[in-house]
């Protein structure tokens, strides 16, 4: 996994995991690495992974099984799309709109685009 500068890394690994519940790489219900084992795929210290599952927990998207480390919830999906588009529209919309106003860009542009986009690319793949 590369990391980026603009984010913070434990905030990273959880958008890692969020991807990995999302591809259906680990199951809802299901365990999930351990902080060991992620630790070591991920090369950073165990104290970040359990930040990053800290936060998880926080928003209900694992949970931990005492003696069976931790499991996707059960609603992990649904869990993780609600939060992303809540993150996207809060901060990332007001920045793509902010653009379009300064370059001129209509709605109509816009809606062909992305009718073009979807019908060459399978959004769950991306």
């Amino acid at each position: 996994m590369e990391f980026r500068d603009k984010q913070p890394i434990y905030l990273q690994i959880a958008d890692h995991i969020c991807e990995s519940i999302l591809q259906g790489k680990w199951h809802e219900g299901e365990r999930i690495p351990s902080v060991r084992e992620l630790a070591v795929i991920l090369e950073v210290n165990p104290h970040t992974i359990l930040r990053s599952f800290d936060f998880l927990l926080n928003k209900d998207i694992i949970f931990n099984k005492r003696g069976l480390g931790y499991s996707a919830s059960h609603s992990a999906r649904a869990l993780i799309s609600a939060y992303r588009k809540q993150r996207f529209m809060e901060k990332e919309l007001p920045i793509f709109f902010s653009s379009l106003v300064l370059l001129d860009i209509g709605i109509d542009e816009i809606t062909v685009r992305y009718n073009e986009f979807v019908s060459k690319n399978n959004p769950v793949n991306l």
